[in-house]
């Protein structure tokens, strides 16, 4: 999903959620300082089985929009998908007895944040599926960490670039080249679609800017900004939606249940789930499920859709990962 859907659990804006990622990356972005401030808990098997399933969920995701898009438009699976996500937080912000924000302050940030980190990168992703494979779609949000390092070393001070974090972007790059086959004039890749795709994975780190210069303070839980949050990307698309898409004549079933877990799932559950994993084994064992999910989406692509997978794309997918991977590292202290 990402969202999805690749997540991060670090609070560094160079660390971007995936499209089947948890809806609110406020929330993960204060868990990720609670959790490196706080003693580490003692880990439990349980946290490896929750891994896993959201390595599978958020892996999923791509293949989820893909379906959706058969019986839904776009716009129609992004809203099923955020409305779905904040029906699942809502009901545990119930069950925990916490209530919603009451800052206008704060709605006003989450706002734009539920712009930039939902509605937008949800609809282009889904857009993006129409023309392009569910795998490149998956391979272009793993790219959301390059566009955070690039980003974070303009708008945050604090950032500095090191040899390796700009070798990093650099491999990178050079993978998304790959994947994209640029020595063949990109023969056979739809641009339009891979430009959304990438467009949505560059709105994630913009999006974690905006929350690090706005709501890192702010005093309100983590599951009462995530719930506000997915409500007003709710909103949002609820009006886009009805400006620009009819209202479905028929509600086929696979793709309906493809939007429920999508929404449920992937955007509601994946993000307690990686909430309470940043918490019990820290951010850094956390995030290690960016590199499962391409891997994941690729496999359920060529499985369950018939996707064809040219040697590029995993080689691709690889070098990009190894990109990724290395921009989010840090050199050894001794």
């Amino acid at each position: 999903m990402s969202t999805t859907d690749a997540p991060s659990a670090r609070a560094t804006s160079a660390d971007a959620p995936a499209p089947g990622s948890a809806p609110a990356p406020v929330a993960t972005s204060t868990a990720s300082r609670s959790a490196q401030d706080a003693p580490a808990p003692r880990r439990t098997f349980a946290w490896q089985i929750r891994f896993a399933f959201l390595c599978l969920v958020w892996g999923f995701s791509f293949l989820f929009i893909k379906l959706g898009t058969e019986g839904f438009a776009p716009l129609q699976v992004s809203l099923g998908r955020v409305a779905f996500g904040a029906l699942v937080l809502l009901v545990f912000l119930v069950i925990k007895r916490e209530r919603l924000p009451r800052s206008a302050r704060t709605w006003g940030h989450l706002a734009v944040a539920a712009l930039l980190l939902n509605a937008l990168p949800f609809s282009l992703f889904a857009y993006s599926e129409l023309t392009i494979p569910s795998t490149l779609a998956s391979i272009c949000n793993a790219t959301s960490p390059l566009w955070g390092m690039a980003l974070s070393v303009v708008a945050l001070s604090e950032d500095r670039p090191t040899r390796r974090r700009v070798a990093g972007l650099g491999i990178g790059f050079l993978g998304v080249l790959t994947v994209l086959g640029a020595w063949q004039g990109f023969s056979g890749t739809d641009l339009t679609g891979t430009a959304m795709a990438l467009g949505a994975s560059l709105s994630y780190p913009i999006g974690w800017i905006y929350v690090r210069r706005t709501l890192a303070r702010d005093e309100h839980s983590h599951l009462a900004k995530s719930s506000a949050q997915l409500l007003l990307a709710t909103l949002q698309l609820a009006v886009v939606t009805a400006l620009f898409t009819p209202m479905p004549t028929a509600f086929p079933a696979v793709p309906l249940l493809a939007v429920f877990a999508l929404g449920a799932l992937g955007t509601g559950v994946a993000f307690l789930l990686q909430y309470g994993l940043v918490a019990e084994v820290g951010p850094t064992t956390a995030q290690m499920v960016t590199y499962f999910t391409p891997v994941i989406a690729t496999a359920s692509g060529v499985a369950l859709l018939n996707e064809h997978l040219a040697w590029n794309t995993p080689v691709g997918a690889v070098i990009v990962l190894a990109g990724a991977a290395l921009t989010q590292s840090k050199p050894r202290t001794s």
